[in-house]
């Protein structure tokens, strides 16, 4: 590999920063110096400068191997402006444009070419492939290999295969955004590295606000922080693409512009209104999980979930797609217990890809823990920031002072007598000879009339409907603080079973109490952090709408011009000269050349109004 130029000074040129964020430059080294590398970095943390920067100082060509076309255009895009040399092979392209391609990478006119996982083992990608010397092969999303991870696909089991018909093995690395030690063991071995440098670097991402939300009507609470973002950029997941249509529809029939995205719509209307979102044209996006992963846009605002996902690994991933330029982001999950079921069900009828009907359970019932936790995460008192991360076997303090959880304020309410009404519920229901499902407890202590409770005459317990109304609306709560406390165990997934246990004594005889936290019944009102500091909006709009200008021209999203971090950066830098403006974080030597030009009127114009 060549080395002539430094990787800080190919950062200032090409990219426009002064400096690496945490663990970019220890990955650089690891692949400069010929080392296969695993990294676990959260979306945000700047994965894509680790091997771009590599990719700029090696001899030969650097293949990167993407899952989702889409992702491939924006990063080749956001390379091209610049100044980086890079392409993409994939569907995206026609025959001949697919010809054109691989004759100029065979030319040497590119660094950098991204690939979709199911065009590497075509003929001419091959043939390509064994003429022109590969440098490294990085596996973006490496997650996808392992049937372990949240988004398994088959095609990534043949990568390992293909760099095995290289006539020379490159330097290979794998970059994913969350993986648990067993999705971790899984990307060493299915992409066959060979003793990896592995770098986990922190989860936190600080500039992010974590909020849960319980409301009793959703279609509300989502108009009023949608309608409070009016002009942001965010988007809206969805559980199922009906709750996608009729979220969308809502939005539009309340002028909000919003489109939408789901596996159901045809593919041209999908690019069509992922289009949309990247080009601000219709800046709130509704979706299904099926879109997002790798979306390289910089100005999402606020990602909310309008259902619960299934796990904690799903959740981090979309949510991370806001504030990825650093500034200020909401992530907001509005809750309901109906999403716990809906996701079961999901589980339950979905066929995990697998070699054996064992195996096919053993996914089910991964999938099922995954999504207790993420009810856990919904429902649990305190830092939410702490919760998630500790999921992530991640240290973190008690409260982090920025999410809804140590906001919002809590207290403590006594629960022992709805503790001692369940347990002795499960007793009851043992005793008269049956299995005391979570469900069939709730239902009799609510005093749900059935057919099957008359028929088990489990209506005629003394413990038949004895909660009142407040006490039936914490029953998961109360449970779960009973689990954890040891008083209770529950077994199964598919049907929990309750058992008490010899912990729950002291408790039933009175001789203990139990208290759960519950937020105030006015909380503090949720400040989130400010990343606005310094900036007059005045000038903020006016150079977006030179940025908005300037990328209509060139046919690219506005934040692939510039990111609103880099808009802010000029309002509090107010540069009137080049050298002053390449300055500015986020200004490469290209963007000033071609940019400069336009932005530096503006700024000089209104620091001649201020008087500056």
């Amino acid at each position: 590999m060549s080395q002539h130029r430094e990787p800080l000074a190919l950062l200032r040129e090409y990219f426009g920063h002064d400096s690496f964020r945490p663990s970019q430059e220890e990955a650089i080294d690891c692949l400069l110096s010929g080392r296969d590398l695993l990294a676990v970095m959260p979306t945000g943390a700047g994965k894509s400068i680790c091997y771009q920067i590599p990719a700029l100082m090696a001899e030969g060509v650097t293949l990167v191997i993407s899952p989702l076309v889409s992702l491939m255009k924006d990063q080749v895009t956001a390379l091209v402006q610049n100044g980086v040399p890079a392409a993409y092979f994939n569907s995206l392209l026609t025959a001949a444009q697919q010809a054109e391609a691989l004759r100029r990478g065979a030319a040497g006119r590119y660094k950098l070419i991204y690939v979709a996982p199911e065009r590497l083992n075509t003929p001419a990608f091959l043939r390509f492939c064994q003429t022109v010397p590969i440098a490294m092969v990085t596996v973006d999303e490496a997650h996808c290999v392992s049937q372990w991870g949240q988004d398994f696909r088959p095609s990534y089991l043949k990568i390992a295969g293909f760099i095995d018909r290289l006539p020379r093995r490159p330097v290979v690395s794998a970059f994913t955004a969350t993986a648990t030690q067993r999705v971790r063991r899984d990307i060493m071995e299915l992409l066959k590295l060979q003793n990896p440098h592995q770098i986990v670097t922190s989860f936190d991402r600080k500039n992010l606000y974590f909020e849960v939300q319980k409301p009793k009507e959703k279609n509300a609470a989502l108009l009023e922080l949608i309608q409070k973002r009016a002009g942001d950029c965010g988007i809206v997941y969805c559980q199922t693409r009906k709750a996608v249509e009729s979220v969308c529809e809502l939005l539009q029939q309340h002028e909000v512009p919003a489109t939408r995205y789901h596996a159901g719509l045809p593919k041209a209307e999908r690019l069509q209104n992922q289009e949309e979102f990247l080009f601000d044209r219709k800046p709130v996006m509704v979706a299904t999980n099926a879109f997002g992963m790798g979306i390289d846009k910089s100005n999402v605002s606020y990602v909310i979930h309008y259902n619960m996902p299934a796990s904690l690994e799903n959740y981090y991933q979309e949510a991370g797609r806001a504030g990825r330029d650093g500034s200020a982001a909401d992530c907001i999950l509005l809750y309901s217990p109906r999403d716990v079921g809906t996701a079961r069900f999901l589980i339950q009828q979905n066929d995990p890809v697998a070699e054996s009907p064992e195996q096919a359970d053993a996914l089910r019932k991964r999938q099922l823990h995954r999504l207790g936790q993420m009810e856990d995460y919904c429902t649990q008192a305190g830092c939410l920031r702490r919760f998630l991360l500790a999921y992530f076997g991640e240290n973190s303090p008690a409260s982090c002072g920025s999410c809804s959880g140590c906001l919002a304020g809590w207290v403590d309410v006594d629960i022992t007598k709805e503790a001692q009404k369940l347990l002795s519920c499960v007793r009851r229901v043992e005793l008269a000879g049956y299995q005391p499902t979570k469900d069939l407890v709730f239902q009799i202590l609510r005093g749900e009339k059935s057919e099957a409770l008359a028929l088990l005459k489990l209506d005629q317990l003394s413990t038949f409907g004895i909660l009142d109304k407040d006490e039936s609306k914490r029953l998961e709560a109360v449970t779960r603080r009973l689990i954890d406390r040891g008083m209770l165990q529950q077994t199964g997934t598919v049907c929990p079973i309750l058992t008490a246990t010899d912990r729950a004594r002291p408790l039933l005889a009175g001789r203990q109490t139990l208290t759960l936290k519950q937020k105030r019944p006015k909380p503090r009102k949720t400040v989130r952090p400010v990343s606005d500091a310094g900036v007059d909006t005045v000038l903020f709009d006016r150079l977006r709408e030179v940025r908005k200008k300037l990328a209509n021209r060139a046919g690219v999203p506005a934040f692939v011009v510039f990111s609103d971090a880099t808009l802010r950066a000029m309002c509090r830098e107010l540069p009137t000269s080049q050298k002053a403006f390449l300055a500015i974080s986020g200004v490469s030597n290209a963007k000033c050349q071609r940019y400069a030009g336009d932005f530096l009127p503006v700024i000089r114009q209104y620091r001649k109004e201020k008087g500056i």
